[in-house]
């Protein structure tokens, strides 16, 4: 990945909005083929997939947030969070080819650590709708994360596991430490259709199955960056697979939830 830029990401100082201003007339970098920032990127970044996660996070978290990109609906804001600092959210869209392409621009406009935050479907029993998930390890049942990986599946047709940071992990378990803590299961389909592996097929010790947790893990492996991974569970099944959804109303107290716990392990 090419690393001549034309702008730098934001340290762990506050930002002013003249500064901010000054920075949106500087050129795009290079490398930000899909990402057009209009304001500077903070070092520290949390990632969620849904756009409107995005805003809903900028708010509840950031001192005067600025947009810091809009270009394929990709929301993501820069601002002073809660503890002072710079802190940018950027979604990533849904699963592992979007998600890679958000990381990896980031990672090249300057971007140092990163924790998704993010929803997935219950697989283990016990497990309740909003209750946070720490995924500690992500079984690559997805293309995105094999491809990074350069692997296939191993000889006993098990998928690969890759692992998120441990420190920021280590971080998040301190800060919500009522959440289910282990691994999950990231895929390609949302909706399985008869004839597809179910995600719970993948392995017995998946808490939670996602679409991106694999991917930004051996992408952050990849690139030497820490990346670790907050989910709430959204979806429940029951033994016939029907899909029990949270209500809308709670997905604003939800993130509000994912964003704090994020944001404490980011400042640990």
């Amino acid at each position: 990945m090419r690393r001549s830029l034309k702008s730098r990401a934001v340290s762990d100082s506050a930002i002013s909005p003249s500064e901010a201003a000054v920075a949106a007339e500087a050129a795009i970098p290079e490398p930000a083929i899909h990402l057009h920032p209009t304001a500077e990127l903070a070092e520290r970044v949390l990632l969620p997939g849904d756009p409107g996660r995005a805003l809903a996070l900028a708010q509840a978290l950031l001192e005067r947030p600025l947009m810091f990109n809009h270009n394929r609906g990709l929301w993501g804001y820069t601002g002073k969070a809660r503890d002072g600092l710079a802190l940018t959210i950027q979604a990533t869209g849904m699963g592992g080819p979007s998600a890679a392409i958000v990381l990896s621009e980031l990672i090249a406009l300057g971007a140092r650590q990163a924790i998704r935050v993010g929803t997935c479907g219950a697989l283990a029993p016990g497990l309740a709708l909003g209750q946070l998930v720490i995924a500690r390890e992500a079984i690559c049942a997805d293309g995105t994360s094999r491809a990074l990986l350069g692997e296939t599946p191993t000889r006993d047709g098990l998928p690969s596991r890759v692992t998120g940071d441990g420190a920021l992990s280590d971080a998040l378990a301190r800060n919500a430490p009522s959440a289910a803590d282990g691994t999950v299961v990231s895929v390609d389909l949302f909706y399985e259709t008869q004839g597809t592996p179910r995600a719970a097929d993948h392995a017995e010790d998946a808490l939670a199955v996602e679409m991106e947790a694999a991917t930004l893990f051996a992408l952050g492996h990849a690139e030497s960056v820490p990346v670790a991974c907050v989910l709430a569970v959204t979806d429940t099944f029951d033994a016939r697979g029907a899909r029990t959804r949270i209500a809308h109303e709670r997905l604003p107290e939800v993130a509000e939830r994912l964003g704090t716990v994020a944001l404490a392990a980011l400042a640990s």
